[in-house]
């Protein structure tokens, strides 16, 4: 398995994406909305696309909740993360409520045969609006204890978790989708404020993805091209030993690193185990040829992502629906939303 993660165009594979994932470089896929019309249609297009590899694949999705819950039709709808601590009457009702919506979210991916949902948000929300509800507070250690809880059903489902945005994106306003976002903040206020989370769950994450903000009075690149934030922080002071995704390298906030190829390499040569190319297919193709080269520098790192990210054989959706826990985690949702309704 390889270091990067590619997306797809549509609701069927193309040849030229049969392609693409024949190629030594692809290790990972990540869907989108576009790419889904119908369980069957997902569930035949996760057969293609795992046929049609030459290296076992990480399967990913971004099924967070909320806004950001990219299969609709015939899946549970997730609320957003803040909804649990926003409407909980109790920390041990909020923490109950996270860990079956943890344990609904994966199990229902995990049908799929979808390996990881990129969840969950430990950004402490801030003034940041692509954050906002994603977050599940706006404080660490209201924020912590749920987000715990959520990893715990994750894993009970058998799915890993992915911690984000490192350090944290919830103290700048900017979108890193479309802008550079720089957090002017000094590292005590960052220590004391976003990183809480991630301190506090290292250990019980499995992968970190980091942020594409500027932190300037801790380093002048983005955390995700970081070799302070991502070995010196994340790796030697939190003593994190999971796998580090970088965002999507096709975000503004990546440009400052150079190229595609560039953003590539800096990624990789900062930490980062896996790259994400998504919705920029020539960008794809100028990564996946440039890191060809050094493909066996990277073979153990890559090793170990798919050894470690890869999911045990789940149940399918129609064993699941029949499932006790299933039906408890619909009740879940029913409390949530009555209590939603009478706020």
């Amino acid at each position: 398995m390889t270091a990067v993660m590619i997306d797809l165009e549509g609701t069927e594979l193309t040849d030229a994406e049969r392609e693409l994932l024949a190629h030594p470089a692809v290790g990972g896929v990540i869907f989108f909305s576009r790419n889904f019309e119908s369980q069957e249609q997902l569930l035949e297009l996760v057969r293609q696309t795992r046929a049609a590899a030459r290296n076992p694949l990480i399967l990913a999705v971004d099924h967070e909740g909320g806004r950001v819950q990219r299969f609709r039709d015939g899946f549970s709808a997730i609320p957003a993360m803040a909804e649990i601590g926003r409407y909980a009457e109790s920390e041990s009702q909020a923490q109950h409520w996270a860990q079956e919506l943890g344990w609904l979210m994966a199990a229902e991916v995990l049908a799929l045969d979808i390996d990881i949902s990129f969840a969950p948000v430990l950004d402490v929300n801030g003034i940041s609006e692509v954050i906002g509800d994603r977050a599940f507070a706006s404080k660490a250690e209201q924020l912590t204890p749920i987000a715990r809880a959520f990893i715990r059903g994750m894993h009970q489902a058998g799915m890993k978790a992915t911690g984000k945005h490192f350090p944290g994106h919830g103290s700048v306003r900017a979108d890193s989708h479309i802008e550079i976002p720089i957090d002017e903040r000094s590292w005590e206020e960052i220590l004391a404020t976003d990183l809480p989370p991630f301190i506090e769950l290292a250990s019980c994450l499995d992968a970190i993805m980091p942020a594409h903000v500027i932190y300037p009075a801790v380093d002048d690149k983005p955390a995700g091209f970081s070799s302070y934030w991502l070995q010196d922080i994340l790796r030697a002071q939190l003593q994190f030993n999971g796998i580090i995704f970088s965002d999507d390298l096709g975000m503004a906030g990546a440009t400052v690193a150079g190229t595609m190829s560039e953003r590539a390499h800096a990624a990789l040569d900062a930490g980062c185990d896996m790259v994400l190319v998504c919705n920029d297919r020539a960008g794809a193709i100028e990564v996946i040829n440039a890191i060809e080269p050094r493909l066996e520098q990277l073979k153990k790192n890559v090793a170990r992502c798919y050894q470690q990210l890869t999911k045990p054989v789940g149940m399918t959706m129609n064993v699941l629906r029949n499932h006790p826990r299933w039906h408890g985690a619909q009740a879940v949702l029913a409390e949530m939303r009555d209590a939603a309704g009478k706020a």
